[in-house]
């Protein structure tokens, strides 16, 4: 390595040791001429070699690298010939076409060569953009004399006479077959449905012995007419259930026909005032028929949470919604209640600790539910502790109530605090709501792995999952009947306090509007074991009075109302100081006017835009908030719209009326 250095060090200056050995001979003239003029031949003898030798050494050089250059360029044109692919050269800019191989002739049904024509002419339609963006593959499929091609490119700049162009080369693989592979796969991929008259006890109750089997054969003829369109197989595998299995690529029909059957079976009458309701659940796009089936069963189950009559589509990732715009009937029975409280007992028994959680901006419903709770967990020698948000909530009332008793001494905890204190082996009970990212505390809900739910609310996409106790009755006023009822068997009415039955009460006074919505006989039921535990309903409304500003903010917020589609209500209040209680009184009293059936009020909260909406029935509130990342129940709504103006939430509020009363 040392000699290859000093060779590169002293090679370009070798000329300089001639020059002084030429010295050396003019200085040996002076001492030995005979010397000198032997030093002077083989001075000229060593030049000459050394010349001759760098000559032929730079020669070879330049024979090698014309070989090596002549070998790429004559394989580069070999392999642009002679390419198994299709290739096309030609400048995006100018929309020429500069070359083409022999199979790009075939491809484009042309005999001659495209020299200098338009690329329009021999691929029309055919993108440029992505090459002008440097990418190396064209986004989507090119067609061409009927045959579908994925294209590969790259450009480059050429030089020419002092100008540059670009230039690009593509080559073009053939994808038809593979493509329609690959269509014929997704459209026969099998789909599961399960479908269930949800009412089939109460039409066999409504109608005489011999008009039963004249029901059950019009919901069967409605049912097979409807599933025949996909040529699928249909099984009746309980009285009031049915097993449909059928292709994907007859999927896109029932959507586009809004699932008809849900209407079709509803057109049935029994009776004077009674129609069977239907609901689906679909399991599509997995691996495996189980899958499928796990999926489907999951599906009419979201349904059913939501109320029934209408059809839900469960796929890799997430649900879909179609119909349930319906009123529901309540469908709860006392056994299933005892049940519930039993399990919900034996939690309780096995629980090293107990929390309770309602969702974000608690109103008197969660606090209700959870003060009930509390009551249940004191029976059973075990101290429950409330997570709330002391600030920011909507029962400052009922709070302040519960916290002048000594059975609530140090029960309330913040969410930063009962996440430090919670240890294994605790039981967490969410109330009135049952969706994940509407918790008080969703950090303290994903360290639990014992939760516990009660909740009124229709299942949304996103709920709690993997629950140890699950009490969802969408058919309830609120989760504080809910929790009336358990405590019914958990309890004597002489154990609950009077102000824990108040919240309770107030609870059920709020979701109802005063006993006006969403009540049945389990709702005054309730309300009946409430007052015989002591409540007071004077005490219950005074927790509804409010001050004169609140009032006046209440009607500022009607005085902006306008009728949208004659029926709807809509208030918009594009400034801040709106309370979240006071908008939904507002939207409450929206509902008092003529001719209103449903109603929202919109209003900014910090940098977000919030929703309150309320419906006598006839309008499912929750399915039009829905689109816009909302829920709630059918009557009741709420949601939330992040980083947006007042002004455009407005503008897709109302395209989502439409599209509910388009469906």
């Amino acid at each position: 390595m040392n000699n290859k250095k000093l060779s590169r060090l002293l090679e370009p200056n070798l000329k300089l040791y001639f020059l002084c050995m030429a010295a050396f001979c003019l200085a040996a003239v002076t001492v030995n001429v005979k010397l000198a003029a032997a030093e002077a031949v083989v001075t000229a003898l060593l030049y000459f070699c050394f010349s001759r030798s760098s000559k032929k050494r730079r020669q070879s050089v330049l024979q090698y690298i014309d070989s090596v250059t002549g070998s790429v360029d004559s394989a580069s044109k070999s392999t642009l010939v002679n390419s198994p692919l299709p290739i096309m050269v030609f400048r995006p800019d100018a929309g020429e076409i500069i070359w083409s191989n022999e199979n790009f002739l075939q491809l484009a049904g042309v005999r001659e060569h495209l020299f200098e024509m338009r690329l329009e002419d021999a691929v029309p339609d055919f993108p440029v953009a992505w090459l002008l963006e440097g990418k190396q593959e064209c986004p989507e499929r090119v067609i061409m004399n009927g045959r579908r091609f994925r294209v590969y490119g790259s450009m480059v700049r050429a030089k020419n006479r002092g100008s540059a162009n670009l230039v690009a080369t593509t080559y073009w693989v053939d994808t038809t077959e593979a493509d329609e592979a690959k269509s014929l796969y997704t459209a026969t991929r099998p789909v599961v449905a399960i479908l269930m008259v949800d009412n089939y006890d109460d039409l066999m109750k409504a109608c005489p012995d011999a008009q039963r089997s004249a029901i059950q054969a019009q919901i069967d003829e409605k049912i097979d007419a409807w599933t025949s369109a996909a040529k699928g197989l249909l099984f009746k595998t309980q009285r009031d259930r049915y097993l449909f299995v059928f292709e994907e690529q007859y999927y896109d029909h029932f959507v586009e026909e809004k699932f008809s059957v849900l209407d079709t079976v509803r057109g049935i009458k029994v009776g004077e005032s009674l129609h069977p309701a239907l609901s689906i659940g679909m399991g599509k796009d997995t691996e495996s028929l189980p899958e499928l089936y796990k999926n489907a069963k999951l599906s009419l189950e979201m349904a059913l949470s939501r109320g029934g009559d209408q059809a839900v589509v469960r796929n890799r990732v997430d649900f879909a919604f179609y119909g349930g715009h319906t009123k529901t009937t309540e469908k709860r029975t006392k056994v299933k209640s005892r049940v519930m409280a039993n399990a919900l007992r034996e939690l309780m028994d096995d629980a090293a600790e107990i929390y309770i959680m309602g969702h974000s901006y608690a109103d008197m419903d969660a606090v209700g539910a959870a003060a009930g709770i509390c009551c249940a967990a004191r029976k059973r020698g075990k101290r429950a502790q409330i997570v709330i948000d002391g600030e920011k909530n909507a029962a400052h009332d009922v709070l302040e109530r519960l916290r002048s008793l000594p059975e609530y001494s140090g029960a309330f905890l913040s969410p930063s605090d009962a996440f430090l204190r919670m240890r294994p082996g605790a039981l967490l009970v969410v109330v009135d709501t049952n969706r994940p990212d509407m918790v008080e505390s969703t950090q303290l809900l994903e360290s639990c792995n014992r939760v516990a739910v009660i909740d009124h609310h229709r299942r949304a996409a996103s709920y709690i999952e993997n629950a140890a106790f699950n009490f969802h009755e969408p058919y309830a006023s609120s989760a504080s009947e809910l929790v009336t009822e358990l405590l019914q068997y958990l309890v004597e009415p002489s154990d609950l306090l009077r102000e824990e039955a108040e919240a309770l009460l107030a609870g059920i006074v709020l979701d109802t509007k005063h006993f006006m919505l969403r009540t049945g006989g389990r709702t005054f039921e309730a309300a009946a074991f409430l007052r015989r535990a002591g409540a007071d309903t004077t005490d219950v409304q005074r927790l509804f009075q409010n001050d004169l500003n609140e009032m006046v903010s209440r009607y500022d917020i009607i005085r902006r109302a306008e009728m949208y589609r004659e029926n709807i209500a809509v208030a918009a209040v594009p400034e801040d100081g709106v309370d979240r209680v006071t908008a939904a009184q507002a939207a409450d009293e929206l509902l008092m006017l003529k001719g209103v059936k449903a109603s929202v009020v919109l209003y900014r909260s910090g940098d977000d835009v919030a929703m309150s909406a309320r419906s006598l029935g006839d309008v499912n509130v929750q399915v039009i908030l829905e689109a816009l990342g909302g829920g709630g129940n059918a009557t009741q709504a709420g949601g939330r719209v992040e980083n947006d103006t007042v002004s455009a939430v407005k503008g897709r509020l109302l395209e989502a009326i439409d599209a509910y009363f388009e469906r």
